[in-house]
């Protein structure tokens, strides 16, 4: 299933920074999505656009998210949804080098800062999630709709299986530990 990611460059009154970035939603895109220059975002590539600024920030729209569920993943996906308020992950990086990310017609803005914030991969794994903020990238989540929550529980039901919980023998059961006599 292909996605598309809404990024917010928020103003905020702070004397260090004046904005910060942050996932404001993910969309599915059936390929509604164009440029504004009218050509269709290219597959597999990320694309990004300006959709509009207001006084408390700056609207950018980003597609060519492909989500991909798999089975060795279902626990992360059991453990999502099983959270109090189920999400997307929305890991992304600022880039410097926002050309290859960001479509002609709203490049200029974009190049107004030295840095960008550009999403790079969704996702529903908790454990995915977990690994990415591991490896030290900014994962931020967006709350999951009704919709693609049932979605997603519809495949956990399909595939994932909890392991049997083992059952451990306390110390004093499993006998001293002496040395054998001859």
């Amino acid at each position: 299933m292909r996605f598309a990611v809404v990024m917010r460059k928020e103003f905020i009154d702070n004397p260090w920074i004046s904005f910060r970035w942050a996932p404001q939603e993910v969309l599915p895109d059936f390929g509604e999505f164009t440029s504004q220059s009218g050509q269709p975002s290219k597959i597999d590539q990320i694309s990004g656009q300006f959709l509009g600024r207001d006084e408390q920030g700056e609207t950018w729209l980003f597609t060519g998210y492909e989500l991909n569920l798999f089975p060795d993943e279902a626990e992360g996906y059991y453990l999502n949804l099983s959270a109090t308020k189920p999400c997307w992950f929305v890991m992304w990086r600022l880039e410097e080098d926002i050309e290859r990310y960001i479509d002609e017609q709203s490049l200029e803005l974009a190049k107004s800062e030295p840095t960008f914030a550009v999403p790079h991969r969704i996702s529903v794994s908790y454990n995915e999630a977990g690994r990415l903020l591991d490896g030290g990238e900014s994962v931020d989540n967006v709350l999951l709709s009704t919709e693609h929550a049932s979605w997603l529980q519809e495949y956990v039901n399909q595939h994932y299986r909890p392991e049997p919980k083992k059952r451990h023998r306390p110390e004093s059961f499993k006998g001293a530990n002496r040395a054998v006599e001859d």
